[in-house]
């Protein structure tokens, strides 16, 4: 072998041993990299738990554990809370707040002195499922819970039920003077007590807009009269002997369906009867004759007269409405005189603005009440509106009395006034009569008497819903009183809930409110948020 190829095999072995010792090297590294792994892998969870071990038992971990304890509490409390209170407002209706301005969800005095003073058990039956009766909207929940406050002032007299007549068909037949079969008799609820049971529409129960409901054919709602109708309802089951009042028909009347429902919402027995072919009911103490157009025949005038003597024995009383536009009606005019009082034909205007109902008319107008049936008004401040209304004149002081008249500032427009006429010169000063009644008493102080009202619309029903006016509840306490009955009636306002504000009007109220919710509380809020994060950020 030549030197030449010796020195190539040296350098060949050289490069080769350098090759070897930079991979085992390489080899070497790459041991000791993934050991130094390993041994990270090994010693981080190690390292990761003793720091939460230390943080666990550090004074944040301690109080933020305590924190969250405190808060799921807090949490659990207020559910377990509001699972409570709900039972109880359940349980006790009374225990639920009104904080609405009309009190909405209040019941009037009225009612509860009523329910409270129950002596029969009554039953009502709410003709729908809770839940469905529920998702009507919120003037059914706003009914229901009114009627949940009834029973639970009536100390147990007064109970409430749900009935669904689709799944109970046979309820209907227990109550077989009910029209069940007419689509548009919409029944809501039944009132029972004993054998009597008296059945309330949709429109017994709440107020709806009419032009809605006559142009689209549905209902909307604008508060609820679920209070008065179920109240009147329980009064006219549980009473026994109803006192007969005999509506007279035959001589062209106005509409008095309005007086017949008040009536009969008020416990009477009302009945229909035709003078002309027939005589009053033999148990009637009250006759009305609501706006007749013609005059009655002497055959009719006659027994008036006799059924008002009750053979000498009197204790009967007939209420007279005349129609607007009443022409001549001698018979009617000598009944009357015998009476002691007598009909202007012209109509009574008023000219004291504090007085009238609208600017615009002197027709219609606010009554002053005399001397007789005030004392039982639940509220005389509250007025008896009229309109279109003829004068009662007095012609007999011992027989007849007024009973409502205008201001001295009223007059009579006369039936044939011509263009010369002059307002002024028909205001006599003294005022004008809108109501009067004639008296005549026995021997034994038992007395039949005529009451008159000059105007047949302040009876209308649009005129007696009003509760600014107090048409209905005077014309009960009227007849309440000539029935000798001891129940003066009961009149209950309708309650919408449009009005959510708080009803509050005292302005000392108002201020202390304003400087509590809008200034105490804020600050007190900021504050103790300041000293918390202040005691944290020293920690």
């Amino acid at each position: 072998m030549s030197e030449e190829n010796k020195n190539l095999n040296t350098i060949s072995e050289e490069t080769a041993s350098a090759d070897s010792n930079a991979v085992a090297e390489t080899a070497g590294k790459t041991e000791d990299t993934k050991a130094k792994k390993a041994k990270n892998k090994k010693s981080k969870p190690q390292k990761e738990k003793g720091k939460f071990k230390k943080f666990m038992k550090s004074r944040k971990a301690k109080h933020g554990t305590v924190a969250m304890a405190i808060t799921a509490l807090v949490i659990v409390m207020v559910i377990v809370l509001n699972i409570i209170i709900g039972l109880l407002v359940n349980r006790f209706p009374d225990l639920e707040l009104d904080l609405t301005s009309n009190n909405s969800f209040a019941l009037q005095d009225d009612t509860i002195d009523y329910v409270s003073h129950l002596n029969n058990d009554v039953t009502v039956y709410i003709l729908m499922e809770k839940d469905k009766f529920e998702s009507q909207g919120t003037y059914f929940v706003q009914a229901q819970k009114m009627l949940n406050k009834m029973a639970s002032k009536s100390d147990g007299k007064m109970k409430i039920k749900y009935v669904d007549l689709t799944s109970n068909p046979s309820f209907t037949s227990n109550y077989p003077n009910v029209d069940w079969q007419s689509s548009s008799a919409n029944n809501i609820v039944l009132v029972e007590s004993g054998k009597q049971y008296k059945v309330l529409t949709l429109t017994d129960c709440f107020e709806y807009d009419e032009q809605t409901y006559n142009y689209y054919g549905t209902y909307s709602f604008t508060g609820t009269k679920i209070e008065q109708a179920v109240v009147t309802a329980i009064l006219n089951v549980t009473t026994d002997d109803k006192v007969v009042v005999d509506m007279i028909k035959g001589n062209n009347e106005q509409d008095y369906s309005s007086l017949k429902s008040l009536l009969e919402n008020n416990a009477y027995q009302v009945n229909e009867v035709s003078l002309a072919t027939g005589d009053f009911d033999k148990d009637a103490k009250v006759a009305i004759m609501y706006a007749p157009s013609v005059d009655l025949d002497e055959k009719i005038v006659e027994k008036l007269s006799t059924w008002l003597s009750n053979d000498g024995k009197y204790g009967r009383s007939l209420i007279y409405v005349p129609t607007a536009d009443m022409g001549e009606m001698p018979n009617l005019d000598d009944f009357l005189k015998e009476w002691g009082m007598s009909i202007d034909r012209g109509y009574v205007f008023e000219t004291d603005e504090t007085a009238l109902v609208n600017a615009s008319s002197p027709y219609a107008f606010t009554v002053s009440y005399g001397d007789y049936y005030k004392d039982n008004l639940k509220n005389s401040k509250i007025p008896v509106v009229v309109s279109e209304s003829h004068a009662v004149n007095i012609t007999d002081e011992n027989t007849a009395h007024a009973l409502l008249k205008t201001t001295n500032k009223a007059g009579v427009l006369p039936i044939d006034a011509d263009k010369s006429w002059d307002y002024k010169d028909a205001i006599t000063g003294n005022g004008e009569n809108v109501a009067a009644e004639g008296v005549m008493t026995n021997e034994d102080k038992k007395s039949s008497r005529v009451v008159v009202f000059g105007s047949y619309v302040m009876f209308s029903d649009t005129i007696m819903q009003y509760n600014s006016f107090n048409n209905s509840a005077y014309f009960m306490n009227v007849i309440n009183t000539i029935a000798d009955k001891e129940d003066v009636g009961i009149t209950i306002e309708s309650k919408s809930i449009d009005n959510t504000e708080l009803g509050i009007t005292d302005v000392a109220t108002q201020n202390t409110m304003l400087v509590v919710f809008v200034i105490v509380i804020p600050i007190a809020i900021l504050v103790a948020g300041f000293v918390f994060w202040l005691r944290r950020r020293n920690r």
